[in-house]
C-alpha cells in the first residue's frame, strides 16, 4: 500500500465507512509510508516529543464536528485510539531503524519456525437437555434443534437464536436447559428465548432455560459475557456466577468471572443492576463497577470507563496501565496459548488499545516496544522475559 492508498484508507477509516477487513489492513500496514507532509518531516529524527505530537494534531484534526462524533458512539475513539497505536508504532519503528546498528537494541519476537499463532475465532459447543453435545464452528446454518415449542437456530456463523416456534402450556415446573461451552480462542453470540443478547467470550460457560418459565429468568455463568437484557417487568433477569447474583429488568452490562482472577467484576453500561452476595446488597449506575473479591463478603464499587469493558466485544484489547500478568491472562484465553513467567519477574504496567485479530507476534511486539518486557514464542508457548 502506497502513502495515497494509506491516506485515503484512512480517512475512509475516520468517517466511519471502513469494513472489517480494510481496519485489519490499514493496522496490519506498519512497516509502510506514515501520512506525513513534506511540512512534517524532521530534520532530527531521535526528536520522539515533536513527532508524537505531530501525529496527535494530525489525528484531532481528522475528527469530525464533535457533536456528530459522539454521536456516532464512543467506540470510535477506541478504534481512532489503535489507528494511533498503528501510526506511533510504525514511526518508533522507524525512529530505531535511523540509529547506527551499534546504538540501538532490536525490538522483535523471538519465533520458532511453524510458530504463527493466529487470533481466536466462532467457536463453541452446545450441549442440549438430552446430554447431546453440537459443535457449531463449522455446522451449517438453520434449524438446530425444537424443544418445547422453541425452535433453535444457527443464523450465521458465530450466532445462534431461540425463537417460539409453536405455544406450549407450562404443566408444572419442568425447565430444559441449554449449555453454550466457549473454548479457549473461541467467542460466540446467542439470542435467548425471551429476546435477551448475550455475547460471549473465551473460556465461557453459560447455562440458560430453553424457554423461560414462571415469574423470573435465570442463567448460570462462568467466564465472561456481556448482556443486553430484554425488558420484562414481570420477569426479572438475573445471573448467577458463583456466590454472587446480577438482577436486572433491561440492561446493558458485562459480567467478568474467571476462576483465575481475583474477583468478580460487573460492569454497567446502561439502565441498573443491583449486585447481591449474601444478605449484602448494592446498585450499579452506569459508568459503575461492582468488584466481589473472591473470598470477600462485601462488593466494592468504583467509577470506569464502562466501554473499555466491552472493548473484548467490538475486537480490540485496551490495556489501561494493567499489570502484565493480567493482559497475559487475556492473551492466553484468546489466543489458545501457554504463558510462562521467569521466577521473580519484575512486574511492569501497559496501557494501549490493540486489535483482536492480529497475529499474536504482532500483539506482543507492541507490548515489547516499550523496552520494558520481550517475548519468544516455542509453538504455542509464550515465554515472557525482561
Amino acid at each position: 500500500m502506497n502513502k495515497e492508498e494509506f491516506v485515503a484508507l484512512y480517512e475512509k477509516f475516520l468517517d466511519g465507512k471502513c469494513t472489517a477487513e480494510e481496519i485489519d489492513t490499514l493496522q496490519s500496514h506498519h512497516d509502510e509510508e506514515i501520512p506525513f507532509t513534506g511540512d512534517d518531516l524532521l530534520s532530527d529524527p531521535s526528536d520522539t516529543d515533536r513527532l508524537y505530537h505531530i501525529l496527535k494534531d494530525k489525528i484531532r484534526n481528522s475528527i469530525p464536528d464533535q457533536q456528530a462524533f459522539v454521536l456516532r458512539g464512543r467506540f470510535k475513539l477506541l478504534k481512532i485510539a489503535a489507528v494511533i497505536l498503528v501510526i506511533i508504532s510504525a514511526a518508533i519503528s522507524f525512529m530505531v531503524l535511523q540509529k547506527p546498528a551499534a546504538d540501538r537494541k532490536a525490538v522483535h519476537v523471538v519465533k520458532n519456525k511453524g510458530s504463527k499463532i493466529i487470533p481466536g475465532g466462532n467457536k463453541a459447543y452446545l450441549t442440549t437437555a438430552d446430554g447431546s453435545v453440537i459443535t457449531l464452528d463449522g455446522l451449517k446454518n438453520g434449524r438446530i434443534s425444537l424443544q418445547n415449542g422453541i425452535e433453535v437456530n444457527k443464523i450465521n456463523d458465530g450466532l445462534i437464536r431461540y425463537n417460539k416456534a409453536a405455544v406450549v402450556a407450562n404443566n408444572g415446573d419442568a425447565v430444559d436447559y441449554h449449555t453454550i461451552t466457549i473454548p479457549r480462542g473461541g467467542q460466540y453470540q446467542l439470542v435467548l428465548s425471551d429476546g435477551t443478547k448475550v455475547w460471549m467470550n473465551s473460556a465461557s460457560t453459560l447455562k440458560y432455560p430453553v424457554s423461560f418459565a414462571k415469574n423470573e429468568r435465570i442463567v448460570r455463568l462462568t467466564g465472561e459475557a456481556y448482556f443486553e437484557v430484554a425488558k420484562d417487568k414481570a420477569k426479572p433477569f438475573k445471573v448467577s456466577v458463583d456466590d454472587l447474583d446480577v438482577k436486572v429488568l433491561g440492561t446493558h452490562f458485562n459480567v467478568m468471572a474467571y476462576k483465575d482472577e481475583n474477583a468478580i467484576r460487573t460492569t454497567l453500561l446502561e439502565g441498573s443492576v443491583q449486585l447481591s452476595t449474601g444478605n449484602r446488597q448494592v446498585m450499579l449506575k452506569p459508568g459503575q463497577q461492582g468488584m466481589l473479591s473472591y473470598g470477600a463478603t462485601s462488593i466494592d464499587v468504583r467509577g470506569v470507563d464502562a466501554e473499555e469493558a466491552v472493548a473484548w466485544k467490538e475486537g480490540y484489547f485496551v490495556f489501561d496501565n494493567e499489570d502484565i500478568h493480567t493482559i497475559m491472562k487475556r492473551i492466553a484465553r484468546w489466543y489458545d496459548v501457554e504463558v510462562v513467567f521467569p521466577q521473580n519477574f519484575k512486574r511492569a504496567n501497559f496501557g494501549g488499545t490493540v486489535s483482536r485479530f492480529k497475529d499474536v507476534a504482532q500483539v506482543l511486539k507492541s507490548l515489547e516496544l516499550t523496552g520494558s518486557v520481550h517475548f519468544q514464542i516455542k509453538e504455542r508457548r509464550i515465554i515472557v522475559m525482561p
